[in-house]
């Protein structure tokens, strides 16, 4: 029989007043616009092939030019972050299948370069076939580059984005797609933004549900993306994510409800990352979120080593 302790559990408490774990030093807004982006790009680059087998060339040319210019645009963002642009080049030299930032790096180089080889083609109608085949390679990289962030941010020691890594790809994946079909419901026109409204509806749909589970698995660790700051980034995209959705499928007959429910998807994505990034940055500053999982962790076992011994 176990001897029940005479010394009450120590309350956790950071190191003289310290914080456990060091806060990231990624910049803001450079980072979470670099995940939105990449969101916005791959899925992009997936409706744009899409288009392309279809015929609806007006898509196709949204599409293609949101996946080249995202794609830019982010590249922008991160090397901006790393400080130099050498730092980038120099990730291109080795890559390191353990780590996320490196395949990351090998996938977002070549996407940049196919899709805006197949924007220039579609755009100049020059080398057709080379267009086609670039435009097939972007859609290829496109679901990775969409979800290699999230194991990005879980492939840290940071509680919130740790202990998610189960979900934030597919909260990415939903958010990206939304974002991209949103961004085709404002710039094509009704008649042919039909895939574009699927794509946007699917992806909120996916975000939503993906968020939720998220929330109801981590407890506790949910918090951050609950309260404060960050709490008030999620509850907005949801809310926004939730109606524009719902706008999409109920009134994409009309021009003006599509550009309205199209503007806000896209908005929505980028609070997305903004929340989850924010989340994670307040999960690193709070030591309870560190200290309170771990020994959750040792009780549980400490009792599946119990529960095994009676069994024997």
């Amino acid at each position: 029989m176990r001897e029940a302790s005479m010394v009450p559990e120590a309350e956790f408490e950071s190191y003289y007043g310290r914080q456990i774990l060091k806060t990231p030093t990624w910049k803001t807004p450079d980072v979470p616009l670099y995940l939105f982006l990449g969101g916005l790009a791959g899925s992009s680059a997936v409706l744009a092939e899409g288009a392309a087998l279809s015929g609806n060339h007006a898509l196709e040319r949204v599409a293609r030019t949101a996946a080249a210019a995202g794609a830019a645009a982010g590249t922008v963002f991160l090397v901006h972050d790393l400080g130099r642009p050498e730092r980038f080049l120099n990730m291109l030299r080795v890559l390191k299948i353990t780590s996320p930032l490196s395949v990351g790096s090998f996938i977002l180089a070549p996407f940049s370069a196919l899709s805006s080889a197949a924007l220039a083609s579609h755009v100049t109608g020059r080398l057709p076939w080379l267009g086609r085949l670039a435009g097939v390679g972007a859609a290829a990289f496109g679901p990775p580059l969409v979800t290699y962030t999230a194991a990005l941010v879980a492939n840290t020691a940071v509680p919130a984005w740790h202990e998610a890594h189960r979900e934030l790809p597919f909260v990415f994946a939903g958010s990206g797609a939304s974002a991209a079909g949103g961004l085709a419901l404002l710039a094509v026109p009704v008649a042919q933004h039909g895939p574009a409204r699927r794509m946007a509806v699917a992806g909120a749909a996916l975000e939503l549900t993906a968020s939720e589970l998220l929330k109801r698995r981590l407890g506790m660790l949910a918090e951050p993306y609950e309260q404060g700051r960050s709490g008030r980034l999620m509850k907005l995209s949801s809310r926004m994510t939730a109606g524009a959705a719902a706008l999409a499928a109920l009134g994409g007959r009309s021009r003006a409800v599509s550009a309205v429910a199209g503007a806000t998807l896209v908005v929505a994505s980028a609070i997305t990352r903004f929340g989850v990034f924010e989340a994670g940055l307040a999960s690193a500053r709070d030591p309870k979120y560190v200290v309170v999982p771990q020994r959750e962790r040792v009780r549980a076992r400490e009792a599946a080593k119990t529960q095994g011994a009676r069994t024997v």
